[in-house]
């Protein structure tokens, strides 16, 4: 079974950096922009997992999270350069499955996509 990831931040870098991370490992990335894009493909696709930024023009991580678990319970990893407790907060409240601050060492983002969906075979 093909396990799709969709990335979705404003820089097209991270993006990029995530998506390579994934691809190697296995996986199949789709990417998006901002929340909104984000749930234009969550609609016409499914997901495995959600890798969200907070800050992120026409519609925020935090939004995204919450529009999107009225359509799926598919795990999100909310990964932000926010660290106070508040935003920590927000994030699970709006329904990240975990939460990670920024930078994110290749082994450490591996590990929390496997731990969700299961290593790629």
């Amino acid at each position: 079974m093909e396990k799709t990831v969709l990335v979705i931040d404003d820089s097209v870098t991270i993006r990029l950096y995530y998506r390579g991370i994934l691809e190697q490992a296995g996986y199949t990335v789709e990417q998006a922009a901002n929340g909104y894009e984000g749930i234009e493909k969550a609609l016409l696709h499914p997901f495995a997992l959600f890798i969200v930024d907070i800050n992120m023009p026409i519609m925020d991580g935090y939004t995204f999270l919450r529009k999107v678990r009225d359509l799926t319970d598919v795990p999100a990893i909310m990964i932000s350069n926010e660290s106070e407790e508040r935003d920590v907060q927000r994030a699970y409240e709006a329904g990240a499955s975990i939460y990670i601050v920024k930078p994110v060492e290749p082994a450490e983002l591996l590990l929390h996509v496997n731990m969700l969906i299961g290593q790629k075979s």
